[in-house]
């Protein structure tokens, strides 16, 4: 009776190893924009004084080193957040690369906001091209990464592996 307890016991642990993942799935830390600047730091703080670009009549900010700084609790981190997509990487099937903005016009139609304010997004699933102008739920795992794009430099990194739009 022993033996069968035990085969049973390590059959068990066997198949249990054996489960995907996904059947462990956790669920996501639903943040917002202030949260990916670090504990401490105001947003006041990471924007300088600035200067009028008078020839394109806009107006530049100056960002110091509080523009750069990550917080730290986000870096591996399994998130949800709303915003709204900048395409990197568009074709017929969708986006597959963004940088997630907190306000529309983010980065076109204004000076960048900040590296810590912007998420660069790589999702293998393409987001719909004609749903460019809604806001999203992005989901997926997040890591501090400074990288410049053609649009702006982003300081953080986030692989989707869902994403839907927000509703308010």
């Amino acid at each position: 009776m022993m033996d069968v307890s035990r085969r049973k016991l390590i059959t068990t642990a066997l198949a249990s190893a054996a489960l995907p993942q996904a059947a462990f799935a956790r669920s996501p830390t639903e943040i917002t924009w202030e949260e990916l600047i670090p504990p401490g730091v105001a947003y006041s703080e990471i924007i300088g004084e600035g200067y009028m670009d008078e020839r394109n009549d806009i107006w530049m900010p100056q960002f110091d080193e509080n523009a750069r700084k990550l917080n730290p609790v986000l870096d591996g981190a399994y998130i949800k957040m709303p915003g709204f997509i900048i395409p990197i990487d568009l074709s017929t099937d969708g986006v597959t690369s963004f940088i997630l903005v907190p306000y529309v016009g983010a980065c076109i139609h204004t000076p960048p906001p900040p590296p810590n304010q912007l998420v660069f997004v790589t999702a293998e699933t393409p987001w719909p091209s004609d749903d460019l102008w809604e806001a999203v739920w992005v989901t997926g795992q997040m890591h501090h990464e400074i990288q410049s794009t053609d649009v702006a430099e982003t300081g953080y990194m986030l692989t989707a592996d869902a994403m839907e739009v927000y509703v308010w």
